[in-house]
């Protein structure tokens, strides 16, 4: 019996820090503002929920939210259009106009978000 013993080529693998976005979801939050203030993450909930139940309440009835520093929620109309069926392109589908939230983010949030980008160019390469 021969053997014949290949050889593996050499790899070399540099591992460098990538700061990765994470997803933050309402859980993670509730935690956080627990572990801040104190309260219980239940009172927290309470506080974090009762917000969003208003927004959204606000919204629905076509009213705008406005949090100084943070941001305006709105409510625009999109304009039906003529759509294609993508089974069938020779058919038009009619889409109707429909009411969508459009968030605004105020300045002091633009000018946060804004100094990341060094840290998502680095990401990409």
């Amino acid at each position: 019996m021969v053997s014949i013993a290949a050889k593996q080529p050499q790899l070399k693998i540099h591992i460098t820090h990538v700061k990765t976005m994470v997803t933050i979801t309402k859980r993670d939050l509730v935690m956080k503002l627990s572990n801040e203030t104190g309260l219980t993450q239940q009172e927290v909930f309470a506080v974090v929920q009762g917000t969003l139940d208003s927004i959204t309440e606000e919204l629905a009835k076509g009213n705008s939210v406005v949090m100084r520093n943070f941001g305006a929620f709105q409510v625009r109309e999109v304009k039906g259009k003529i759509g294609r069926n993508p089974k069938d392109p020779s058919k038009d589908v009619p889409i109707p106009p429909r009411a969508v939230v459009k968030f605004k983010p105020g300045k002091e949030m633009k000018e946060k978000v804004a100094r990341i980008l060094p840290s998502l160019q680095e990401e990409q390469v």
